[in-house]
C-alpha cells in the first residue's frame, strides 16, 4: 500500500484512536499528516496525464521506462519525479513480483476465487477498481462496480482523494439496485481490503476473491473498461472542475450501458443483457418455487418413505 493510501486512511479528528497512535501503526510521519498536500502545478498536471495514457498503453511499464518515454518526448524529467507523480496517481507496473500475501497493516486479504470459473450469468460475479481522472486543473479518482457475466456498469462515483468512503458509496448503490452477486472481485488496494468495505460485503453473505498483487489480468473486464473510458472520453476533454467531469462520466456511462454494443455478447447493450439475464433466473426460480420445503424440514429422501424406495426398485 503507498504513502498516500495510507496517508487517506488517518481519520481527523480519530474516533477511536488519536492521530499519533494511527500515524504508529500505519508508519506514517505525522508531519506528512498535518501538512496539507500542495496542489498539482500544471506541468505535473502535463505529466500525469501523459503517465496516465502511457500506463493505458503499457501497463507493465514501471518508472524507469516511464521516464524513457516522456524524455524521448522532450519531457526533460527524472525518475524521481515520475516515481512522485506514479504514487500520487495510484498506479504501479502490473507485473508479478515476490512477496504478494503481505497485507496491509491489519488488512486481511482474500484469495482470487475465479480461476477457472464459469461465469455465464450476471450476479454471478461483480468486480471493482479506481482509477486516475485527470482535469484542466487538478484530478479525481474514479471508481466503478461491474457486472463480470455482461460488462453493465451497476455504480460509480468519483473522489478528489483515494478514501473508502466514496468505494462504499458505490457499492451501496449496486447492492440497493442491482441485487446481491455471489462474488465480489477486487485488487489488494487499501480500499477494498479496509474492515469497513469487506465487512460490508461478509454481512450481505457475498464471497470475498481479490486479484495477486500486480496481476491486473485477474481483473480484465473492468481494466478494459478504463480503456474505453479514457480513449472515448476522458483523454478527449479536459474537464475544467468535479462538475463537468461528474456531467461527462455519467453521460458516457449512460451511453455505455443502453447505447454502446459489446462483441463479446453479440453486440447486446451491456445492461440489456443484465436485465434479460437476471429475468431468465427469475423465471426459473418462480417455476422452481413450489418444490421448496420450509426450512425447517429437510428434503425428503427415499430411505425416509419405504414404499416410495420399494416402488423405485420393483
Amino acid at each position: 500500500m503507498s504513502v498516500p493510501e495510507r496517508r487517506a486512511m488517518v481519520e481527523r479528528p480519530g474516533e477511536n484512536l488519536s492521530v499519533r497512535r494511527q500515524c504508529g501503526l500505519l508508519n506514517l510521519a505525522r508531519s506528512g499528516v498535518y501538512r496539507p498536500r500542495p496542489a498539482a502545478g500544471a506541468d505535473d498536471l502535463a505529466l500525469m496525464r501523459r503517465i496516465d495514457e502511457l500506463h493505458l498503453k503499457w501497463p507493465f511499464y514501471g518508472s524507469r521506462r516511464m521516464v524513457f518515454e516522456l524524455n524521448q518526448a522532450g519531457h526533460g524529467v527524472n525518475r524521481k519525479c515520475v516515481q512522485r507523480l506514479m504514487r500520487v496517481m495510484g498506479i504501479e507496473a502490473l507485473v508479478p513480483r515476490p512477496g504478494t500475501s503481505k497485507a496491509a497493516p491489519g488488512h486481511k486479504i482474500h484469495p482470487y476465487l475465479l480461476r477457472g470459473v464459469s461465469i455465464t450469468e450476471p450476479n454471478h460475479v461483480w468486480a471493482s477498481d479506481l482509477t486516475y481522472i485527470p482535469m484542466a486543473h487538478g484530478f479525481l479518482y474514479l471508481v466503478a462496480i461491474i457486472d463480470w457475466a455482461t460488462r453493465a456498469v451497476l455504480a460509480w462515483r468519483l473522489s478528489n482523494t483515494m478514501d473508502t468512503g466514496f468505494c462504499i458509496e458505490a457499492l451501496d448503490e449496486a447492492l440497493a439496485r442491482h441485487g446481491t452477486p455471489k462474488i465480489f472481485n477486487t485488487d489488494q488496494g487499501a480500499q477494498f481490503t479496509s474492515a469497513a468495505f469487506t465487512g460490508r460485503l461478509e454481512a450481505a453473505g457475498i464471497a470475498i476473491s481479490m486479484d495477486g498483487r500486480g496481476r491486473f489480468m485477474d481483473n480484465i473486464f473492468i481494466e478494459r473498461l478504463w480503456r474505453s473510458i479514457k480513449y472515448e472520453e476522458i483523454h478527449l476533454k479536459a474537464y475544467a472542475d468535479g462538475r463537468e467531469a461528474r456531467d461527462g462520466i455519467g453521460s458516457w456511462m449512460n451511453f455505455y450501458n443502453h447505447r454502446r454494443p459489446h462483441q463479446a455478447m453479440n453486440n447486446q447493450f451491456p445492461m440489456a443483457a443484465w436485465r434479460a439475464g437476471t429475468d431468465r433466473i427469475d423465471a426459473v426460480k418462480t417455476v422452481e418455487m413450489p418444490l421448496r420445503l420450509d426450512n425447517a424440514k429437510a428434503l425428503p429422501t427415499y430411505q425416509q418413505h419405504p414404499q416410495k424406495q420399494r416402488q423405485r426398485t420393483a
